[in-house]
């Protein structure tokens, strides 16, 4: 079961007072007994009350005595810089407040912009925007326009170098058009329309034309 949040403030019940001040204490000493344990560092306390005639310290008068003289030994500059009294304290987190604020308010214009272009790119018109709505607008496109750019040179940089096409003509294949028609069909036209390719020859015998307008005679003994 989680603990009730207790409101910081002050106890006007006077035994109820009495009874906090006495367990916060045990447990202030003990935390402070904690830290120097595990961190190995030296730390003392000195607790006042209306309860007690004396101070409680820890871990004892010889123990504080010891940290005390070892921090007034120490250069006032040093002593004093990390030292914050309550108004101190109060005016650090409104200032931390307030950069937060900044922040989230910076991340919020951008969003409000960003829906913005996206219904500009859908056909909306800009007449109604203020010119303060404009400005960041503007800004905003500019932003996306560099890291465009930025992700054109960074994909240039990593696409790997263009290589020559192998020729397209198999091996052993002859390269130079036959009639205007390119070797690599001519066979099979010829073959697909024997017809239109008789030869002048007489008998079995078909002629087909040649290269620098030779005839070879392809005898119907190789064709039976």
């Amino acid at each position: 079961m989680t603990r009730k949040k207790v409101k910081l403030a002050f106890i006007t019940n006077d035994s109820a007072r009495k009874a906090t001040y006495k367990k916060r204490k045990k447990g202030l000493l003990k935390k402070v007994s904690e830290l120097s344990t595990l961190c190995g560092v030296d730390a003392c306390a000195i607790v006042y009350s209306p309860y007690e005639s004396e101070p409680e310290v820890w871990p004892g008068p010889v123990g504080v005595q010891l940290v005390i003289s070892r921090f007034k030994r120490m250069p006032e500059m040093e002593q004093s810089k990390k030292m914050v009294n309550q108004e101190g304290f109060i005016k650090h987190r409104i200032a931390k407040a307030n950069e937060q604020l900044r922040k989230q308010c910076k991340e919020n214009r951008e969003k409000e912009m960003t829906e913005v272009m996206y219904q500009c790119l859908t056909g909306r018109g800009i007449q109604d925007l203020m010119m303060a709505d404009l400005h960041d607008l503007g800004w905003l496109v500019d932003q996306n326009v560099k890291k465009i750019e930025k992700r054109i040179e960074f994909l240039k940089k990593m696409a790997p170098p263009q290589q020559a096409k192998p020729p397209t003509t198999p091996p052993g294949e002859p390269s130079m058009p036959v009639d205007g028609i390119p070797r690599t069909g001519w066979f099979n036209q010829w073959m697909n329309n024997p017809g239109q390719n008789k030869g002048s020859g007489s008998g079995n015998e078909m002629t087909m034309k040649f290269h620098e307008n030779h005839n070879f005679m392809w005898s119907s003994a190789f064709f039976p």
